[in-house]
């Protein structure tokens, strides 16, 4: 398996990368002779890189993960290299869908939620909270699309469920936290629904933030963590590729 990723020079994208390849391991030990990932851009392991190590660890099919929230442009160059790749390394690839529009995602934005609520003490359900979902934004409608997706499966948990983008899009940050809590929440609950703590998590949004709780003083507002990298997204991963190799093998 080949999990292909846009790439950022933040060290903790390869940390939160390398326990998804690990996790998938543990949890089904033998069903992939490799497991690794690599990046579209920015730094290496790059796709032709990753696609090498494969080969080079006896693999003669690899499983390729595109690992995205949304498609766009930076999904159809991933998908397109890996495939002109794979030709002319003369090796036989499927490749799955990307992360988008999978109602598993629920359980991983309830998960980060349920933590923040437990670091803080905060004892409301989740029916007396509201939830704010910072999306990356994007000019391609279908990102947007695929991002409402998640908002409107998350309605059914949350007293209130809005959205805002950190860029290319709007409603902003800054909008979308005076528009919670305009609506006098008990609890907003501030979810970065980011798969990565890049430089977007680590400075864009906080700095976003930052600003709007100078400017509006909430007392009721917590961020939690980004998606990040656990059980339910590596089982996510193992989900879109067993659909993809059906395809191929229909004993899988």
């Amino acid at each position: 398996m080949l999990i292909v990723d846009r790439g950022s020079r933040e060290p903790e994208v390869k940390e939160e990368l390398e326990i998804i390849c690990s996790t998938i391991n543990r949890t089904y030990p033998g069903k992939y002779g490799y497991t690794t990932y690599c990046f579209l851009e920015v730094v290496p392991p790059y796709i032709e890189d990753g696609i090498s190590k494969c080969i080079a660890n006896g693999a003669d099919f690899i499983t390729i993960i595109p690992y995205f929230l949304y498609p766009g442009m930076k999904l159809k160059d991933s998908v397109k290299k890996a495939a002109s790749i794979s030709v002319k390394k003369d090796v036989r690839v499927a490749i799955a869908r990307p992360l988008s529009r999978n109602t598993r995602m629920v359980e991983v934005v309830v998960n980060r939620v349920h933590e923040a609520k437990r670091e803080h003490a905060l004892q409301l359900p989740n029916s007396e909270c509201d939830l704010l979902l910072i999306g990356h934004g994007s000019s391609d409608r279908r990102a947007r699309e695929a991002f409402n997706y998640m908002v409107d499966l998350l309605k059914s948990y949350f007293r209130s469920v809005r959205f805002c983008f950190l860029e290319l899009d709007e409603p902003d940050i800054m909008e979308g936290i005076r528009n919670s809590l305009a609506s006098s929440p008990k609890c907003l609950l501030v979810v970065p629904y980011f798969l990565h703590k890049g430089a977007h998590i680590k400075y864009d949004i906080m700095r976003e933030i930052n600003t709007s709780i100078k400017e509006q003083h909430p007392t009721n507002m917590y961020l939690t963590e980004h998606l990040g990298a656990d059980r339910q997204l590596a089982n996510i991963v193992l989900e879109r590729a067993m659909e993809v190799e059906r395809g191929i093998f229909p004993q899988t």
